[in-house]
């Protein structure tokens, strides 16, 4: 990381404007934040750690700005001047169009689809009165080509001609958008998306990769949001993983796959567990494109599939890579009963893998490793190594 980086901080008009404050420390140098931010996982993790030199290896972080790969805006204002942004605090629609966390073609591409939502004439949906029809605009960035995954959140049905109608003169405009799908959320309530996707592309998956390994994404499965420092997270864990020369191998909550995928050779027979079915389609895909037979990626609870096997199927070495809530003491007994190699824990709240290592028995940490993914916030990435004593 050079020093350029690591001194940089960003200067943010909706920061400074009071318009937008999701990037609380925005104003704070990069190495300052990563101080803080390790500060914070040393005095959690504590309980663990007799001698944190031994364990905790230099935190990795990325570019201040342009490292974000995909944006949620809410659709506000009306239909003839539409607003694709946020509410600030003070109740103003602010267009995100230019906010520094995305690239620049991104922002293009931004600016573009608030043109395109007038021309369709969609109005925006208004919170207050329950009327209108598009919610948001949910734009992802595949990093190793530049293509674009493009969904609209709807009320309804209704609005899906108007969008037929203007999409060929965008994406002849914009030929590196390659997935573009409807969303329907008829609920009345924050919630993001629907159950009913709706594409209007043959193509229904964004290819991305991350080091050598081709992944897919798709428009409800989880994918991270910072391909730079994501890359080095995936790296690391293949790393670690390769240390234990492990014939098998299960990786729990493995969403598209990332992390197996990268651990995996023809040699190890992996076996990930993930509840979304559209990101175990995706896992196999990746699969299959690197020529791995011996691997079988299942859509299932995690912790149900974990309950039902018993200690003569346990692998050499299981990862976990669960949400924020973390895996969860039933989870962590099951893994405990296992008694594996080692658990490869990637947590993105250090607060429950703290809680989680508290039930987590017969093993030491040997290495903690922190991700800054989450640049500007309190939030933060953290890879840990557990061996069995």
């Amino acid at each position: 990381m050079s020093a350029a980086i690591v001194s940089a901080k960003s200067q943010c008009g909706y920061f400074n404007l009071g318009q937008c404050q999701s990037c609380l420390h925005i104003q704070v140098p990069m190495a300052q934040q990563v101080v803080a931010k390790t500060q914070e996982l040393q005095q959690l993790l504590a309980p663990f750690i007799s001698d944190p030199l031994d364990i905790f290896q230099a935190p990795i972080f990325g570019d201040v700005s342009g490292f974000r790969n995909k944006a949620k805006m809410v659709a506000l204002g009306a239909a003839h001047a539409p607003v694709l942004g946020i509410v600030s605090p003070s109740g103003e629609a602010v267009s995100l169009c230019d906010c520094l966390l995305y690239p620049t073609d991104m922002q293009a591409l931004l600016h573009r689809l608030e043109r395109f939502v007038q021309q369709a004439g969609i109005p925006p949906y208004r919170v207050d009165k329950a009327k209108g029809e598009l919610k948001f605009i949910l734009l992802t960035r595949s990093q190793v080509r530049g293509e674009y995954m493009l969904r609209f959140v709807l009320r309804t049905l209704d609005a899906i001609p108007r969008i037929e109608r203007e999409l060929p003169a965008l994406m002849a405009e914009y030929p590196q958008i390659k997935v573009v799908s409807v969303n329907i959320q008829p609920i009345h309530m924050a919630i993001l998306e629907g159950d009913e996707e709706i594409f209007l592309t043959e193509n229904t998956r964004l290819e991305e990769q991350f080091n050598d390994v081709p992944l897919f994404i798709r428009p409800k499965s989880f994918f991270q949001t910072n391909p730079q420092v994501a890359a080095q997270l995936y790296q690391t864990a293949r790393e670690w993983v390769a240390e234990f020369s492990p014939h098998s191998l299960w990786d729990l909550f493995c969403g598209v796959g990332g992390f197996g995928l990268h651990c995996a050779s023809k040699d190890i027979k992996l076996t990930g567990i993930e509840i979304e079915a559209e990101a175990i389609a995706c896992a196999q895909m990746s699969a299959q494109m690197m020529g791995l037979e011996n691997v079988h990626f299942m859509a299932l609870d995690s912790t149900d599939f974990a309950k039902g096997k018993s200690a003569a199927d346990k692998p050499d070495l299981i990862i976990v890579n669960p949400p924020r809530r973390g895996i969860g003491e039933a989870l962590c007994q099951s893994l405990s009963e296992f008694a594996p190699k080692a658990i490869l824990y990637s947590s993105c709240n250090p607060k429950t893998l703290a809680k989680d290592l508290a039930h987590i028995q017969g093993y030491r940490l040997t290495k903690v490793q922190l991700f800054d993914l989450f640049p500007h916030t309190d939030h933060f990435e953290v890879l840990a190594l557990l061996v069995k004593d």
